[in-house]
């Protein structure tokens, strides 16, 4: 019988990181891993119920097919509002007489874990082990004290549930991105207070456009898109005047540009400002998505394409997205061209500086 791994956790959200964790333990201990979604963690709060952490872990299980991977309810279905670990261990031994037992548990929980209810036992009814986090310090004397074991990885990534619930980072399965999109979790919440229903939905389908065409580059790039997607018209509710004041103050060489465009600059300030946005590829991206400009980065092509041509605009831009989808380098260049054409057709044409040097830059016009 292969030994059993629990990995108990709020999993607010389940992320890749807890995914490549656990496939490590399973890996190095030939084991089955079975996920225990706890019900009310003491050493933190959780932000969504039971009902939508348990469906986006289901989701998330079920994306990476991983047989050795399930879940249990155990926590969830226990007498009481809180549940401790200790008896979660005791429950899997009274189930598993004789299969050996881990209990995984984070860098974090490694340093308290003393502090636990009875930390002792836990310890010698199952083998205690960590995952490492890079520049995290590790309490030894708790390592050496409950015989805790390593597991000697450091691949996780930077990703964590916190920044997930911020938009600082998209690291998760695609389905529990979806949910949380769905449902209106976490930061979709935050989004709300900014960007209108009907633009919030033109958002999200402008992030899974750009997913879709980025993810050609690689997943790291497509999961970019996606914060840069759901961020890139936070500025569009802003009255012309506060716009203009925003901008004059923080980037006063644009202060003249037309009002369509305004919203670019302060949607950058405000993802600054209010996500803690520090990536500048993304800030860019965001900057220059309405009017493009000359050497645009891989992302602001991508962006710029994506939010011309996504399904609810309204027209069949079904050509120019599988143009994009195949090569978004060529794709690009196909909706720059269309979109020269849609101005063309106004009375007044292209009206800005920006628009005019990207269109000379890539079309030679």
């Amino acid at each position: 019988m292969k030994p059993l791994v629990i990995f108990g956790g709020s999993f607010d959200p389940i992320h890749n990181g807890h995914l490549r964790i656990a496939n490590t333990a399973s890996e190095k201990y030939d084991a089955d891993v079975v996920f225990v979604l706890a019900k009310t963690p003491r050493w933190k709060t959780v932000n969504e119920s039971e009902e939508d952490r348990l469906n986006m872990l289901s989701l998330a299980l079920a994306e990476t097919c991983n047989e050795r991977f399930s879940i249990s309810r155990t926590e969830l279905d226990r007498d009481g509002d809180f549940s401790y670990s200790i008896d979660t261990v005791k429950e899997f031994c009274a189930m598993y007489p004789g299969r050996k037992i881990y209990f995984l548990i984070g860098a974090d929980q490694v340093n308290q874990f003393d502090k636990w209810r009875q930390s002792d036992e836990i310890a010698s009814l199952a083998t205690v082990i960590f995952s490492n986090r890079p520049g995290f310090d590790i309490n030894m004397e708790n390592v050496e004290k409950f015989h805790m074991e390593s597991l000697n990885f450091l691949e996780s990534g930077s990703v964590s549930s916190t920044r997930v619930r911020g938009l600082n980072f998209m690291d998760i399965p695609v389905s529990v991105y979806s949910y949380i999109i769905d449902n209106h979790l976490y930061f979709v919440k935050e989004l709300e207070k900014h960007i209108k229903p009907a633009r919030l939905k033109h958002s999200e389908s402008v992030a899974m456009t750009a997913y879709n065409i980025a993810k050609q580059i690689s997943i790291e790039m497509g999961e970019k898109a996606l914060i840069t997607g759901l961020l890139h018209d936070l500025g569009k509710s802003t009255h012309e005047e506060e716009a203009r004041a925003i901008i004059e103050e923080n980037y006063p060489e644009y202060k003249d540009y037309p009002e369509y465009s305004l919203h670019q600059w302060v949607g950058r300030y405000m993802a600054e400002e209010l996500f803690g946005v520090t990536d500048e590829d993304v800030l860019n991206a965001i900057e220059f998505h309405c009017t493009g400009r000359a050497e645009m980065s891989s992302l602001e092509k991508i962006i710029y394409s994506a939010d011309k041509i996504e399904p609810t605009r309204g027209y069949d831009s079904s050509d120019m997205i599988r143009a994009c989808e195949e090569d978004y380098e060529e794709g690009f260049l196909y909706v720059l061209k269309e979109n020269m054409k849609f101005l063309d057709d106004k009375p007044l044409g292209v009206q800005n500086k920006l628009t005019q040097e990207c269109r000379d830059y890539y079309l030679g016009d």
